[in-house]
């Protein structure tokens, strides 16, 4: 089989074939449940000027994965081959912190650049190889720790709930 030029992929075609299967097949995260692509955060800043309204660009995220639904614990930001594998991190840093997550990554379909949140002393950021992404269950263990949350708490945490939605105010 002939070796594919990265450097000719997409930002898409590096997450279909690179960064989904890793976090995927090679992590364990499920495609269905714990994974979002593609997420809005914002819908753009808007601009006036006299009478004419714009809305700037809006903000979104590559990946959000989740421990459980509502329980987001990570963002990873994609770039194409053509940059460096920590390009998408000043932009993956600002996502987790409006999401209030812990784990930011970058990836260029090379490797990973990992940036975690928990970490007071020692290695902030750190490049890990593509079958190297933490499991769902390794970074729920490094939040709970973070979080101060013991083992006899965690399932009172990931407890599922009914989120509240505007229907509901009708009842």
């Amino acid at each position: 089989m002939d070796e594919i030029d990265k450097k000719s992929l997409s930002e898409r075609d590096i997450c279909t074939k690179y960064i989904t299967p890793a976090i995927v097949e090679q992590a364990g995260w499920n495609l269905h449940t714990q994974m979002r692509e593609e997420v809005v955060l914002t819908k753009g800043r808007v601009y006036v000027r006299g009478k004419l309204v714009t809305r700037g660009e809006s903000k979104r995220a590559d990946y959000i994965l989740y421990y459980k639904p509502n329980i987001p614990i990570a963002v990873v930001e994609a770039k194409d081959n053509n940059y460096s594998v920590g390009r998408g991190m000043q932009q993956a840093l600002a996502y987790a912190e409006m999401l209030d997550v812990p784990f930011a990554y970058s990836s260029n379909g090379d490797a990973f650049l990992e940036h975690d949140f928990t970490v007071s002393t020692g290695q902030i950021e750190r490049e890990m190889p593509l079958n190297a992404f933490p499991s769902p269950e390794q970074l729920w263990q490094r939040y709970c720790n973070w979080k101060g949350i013991d083992n006899s708490q965690q399932p009172i945490v990931a407890h599922d709930y009914c989120a509240f939605t505007p229907w509901m105010t009708k009842l």
